[in-house]
């Protein structure tokens, strides 16, 4: 079997692709995964077939439009802001569409295009004559009536839950405007599908193979889906032995109680000092010692050199999570999924500080899987609540019991390989 992987972002949206190119490639299918330049290493690294695609969007991180966005596009005024988010990218989705288009022209025939839904390769997939299969890294894509779409920015009632997901392809066509239709014409050749351009349906309008990769455990209650949606659980690379921990970094986790992890991931913050600042003065404030990301967003930077050689403190540079989480205390986040997969497998208490898009939702399941204590939002980050929600995390009992025994269920569930017998089902039967 062929599979082309194609997927773009940070690197928690193209981490979960490689983790499923390596469990692909472990069972003998060839696999070719096309991504953002920037993220070559990483897939260079698991030994994963690399065809580099524009950065596109990944280039207005710092972009004031987004960083306003990505702070707060919660109510009213988050959701206008979060429209100006998509207007600011979209010339630069459509730049990696064109990319995309033109790289695949050049690459052979696969038997499955498996795909991110903002990539919008079912297009692709529609004009090679193969299956499409989108995955969704978070709900909100494929519609539930058991639960409001958590994508959405503003409260609905729950009379809503089934209509609100159409709020994610809305998104979409706001992101591409029309240009979907007119690259579809001008480059491809196809006609409008019969039933749009949404990734939930096959281009003759049947519903499609759609995988989520994420834990049904962690959702609301027992939603309904479609039976052509399969909800694998989370996909973890495997444990290599390439990554050795550095010699300092393993003197400081031997020195003293075990401390707590802090980092934002990709995220970019426009007040980076003051934040930085901010969680400095947490960690004191509540006694504990603390693994610090050395750059998440850029943040941080002017702090390392007063905090060098520190007892409570630690600056890390990149460490994969499932290396370094067994060591921690708790784990303080952003709520991006891919970092909530590893803190859950973890089996460590949990303070999520959500930025935006999915984070929100990942923190409030968190908390109410008694995993978490209440969400800290970014905007209302202070040096006093974050330290009260550490003393919490490092503290409570039962939050530690909790995420004990979820870490040893998440442990069992081989998400990768569930996704692996999808895919092969789906060549088997197109």
């Amino acid at each position: 079997m062929k599979v082309l992987l194609m997927s773009h972002g940070t690197r928690g949206d193209v981490q979960p692709y490689v983790a499923l190119a390596c469990r692909l490639m472990a069972v003998g299918h060839d696999v070719t995964l096309m991504g953002p330049n920037s993220l070559w290493e990483l897939a260079r690294s698991a030994g994963v077939p690399y065809v580099p695609v524009v950065d596109g969007p990944l280039e207005l991180l710092a972009d004031p439009v987004v960083l306003r966005a990505n702070e707060d596009c919660r109510g009213l005024r988050g959701a206008v802001r979060g429209m100006r988010w998509f207007r600011r990218n979209r010339p630069y989705y459509v730049k990696l569409l064109e990319d995309l288009i033109a790289k695949v022209q050049g690459l052979p025939r696969p038997d499955v295009v498996v795909f991110a839904p903002w990539v919008q390769a079912h297009h692709l997939a529609e004009w090679l004559k193969v299956p499409a299969v989108p995955v969704c890294l978070q709900p909100g894509w494929v519609p539930t009536p058991d639960f409001v779409n958590p994508l959405v920015p503003v409260p609905l009632p729950a009379s809503l839950s089934g209509a609100s997901y159409a709020y994610a392809e809305w998104l979409v066509r706001l992101l591409y405007g029309s240009s979907v239709t007119r690259l579809r014409r001008a480059l491809l050749g196809l006609p409008n599908r019969a039933r749009g351009p949404s990734i939930l349906f096959r281009p003759d309008g049947r519903p499609a193979t759609v995988l989520q990769a994420f834990d049904p455990g962690v959702l609301p209650g027992a939603p309904r889906y479609p039976p052509t949606t399969h909800t694998t659980g989370f996909w973890h690379l495997p444990i290599t032995d390439e990554w050795s921990m550095p010699a300092d970094l393993r003197s400081f986790l031997e020195a003293g109680d075990r401390p707590v992890y802090i980092g934002f991931g990709s995220m970019v913050v426009s007040r980076s000092v003051a934040r930085s600042r901010a969680v400095l003065a947490a960690v004191r404030k509540a006694g504990v010692r603390a693994v610090i990301a050395a750059d998440w967003g850029g943040a941080m930077a002017s702090e390392q050199e007063q905090c060098r050689g520190s007892d409570d403190v630690f600056f890390a540079d990149e460490a994969p999570h499932d290396r370094l989480f067994p060591h921690i205390a708790a784990i303080v986040h952003h709520g991006g999924a891919g970092t909530t997969a590893s803190a859950l497998r973890s089996g460590r208490p949990q303070v999520v500080c959500p930025f935006t898009f999915d984070q929100p939702f990942w923190a409030r399941r968190m908390h109410a899987l008694g995993l978490a204590p209440a969400p800290l939002p970014q905007n209302d980050l202070t040096a006093d609540r974050l330290a009260a929600a550490l003393r919490r995390a490092v503290g409570d009992g039962q939050l530690k019991e909790s995420a004990e025994q979820f870490g040893l269920c998440s442990l069992t569930r081989d998400g990768v390989g569930r996704a692996v017998e999808v895919l092969e089902s789906v060549v088997e039967s197109s």
